[in-house]
């Protein structure tokens, strides 16, 4: 009967960490997988789900507060739609085996860096 509370848990708290710009979405993988016993396929595509309305959300705020620089947008969205088609294609035509750890370790050093950046 909880059986929803961690998996509720989970999304409120990795939505709140979202909202401050941790990235609660690669959290959410990590729980879902590790904690849960998700499979990674079904819990990327859930993390990817989930970050749609998170995005969204946060794109619409970023508007409304004029802290979108349409040039930068026209220049960047290009590149990411490819950048996004690539990892896709990638990601489906790899051995998901050679794609984790160096996943792991792009983690890693993010979390380093973030951990030693300097204001």
């Amino acid at each position: 009967m909880t059986a929803w509370l961690l998996p509720l848990a989970v999304g409120v708290g990795t939505g709140i960490l979202s909202a401050w710009g941790v990235g609660g979405g690669t959290l959410l993988l990590l729980v879902m997988t590790l904690f849960l016993g998700v499979e990674q396929s079904t819990a990327q595509g859930i993390n990817l789900l989930y970050f749609l309305p998170t995005a969204g959300a946060g794109l619409l705020f970023h508007r409304k507060s004029g802290l979108l620089d349409r040039q930068v947008l026209r220049q960047a969205v290009p590149w990411g739609v490819l950048a996004a088609a690539a990892g896709a294609w990638a990601a489906t035509a790899m051995d998901t085996a050679l794609l984790r750890k160096p996943f792991g370790v792009y983690l890693l050093v993010m979390g380093v860096m973030t951990l030693l950046k300097k204001e």
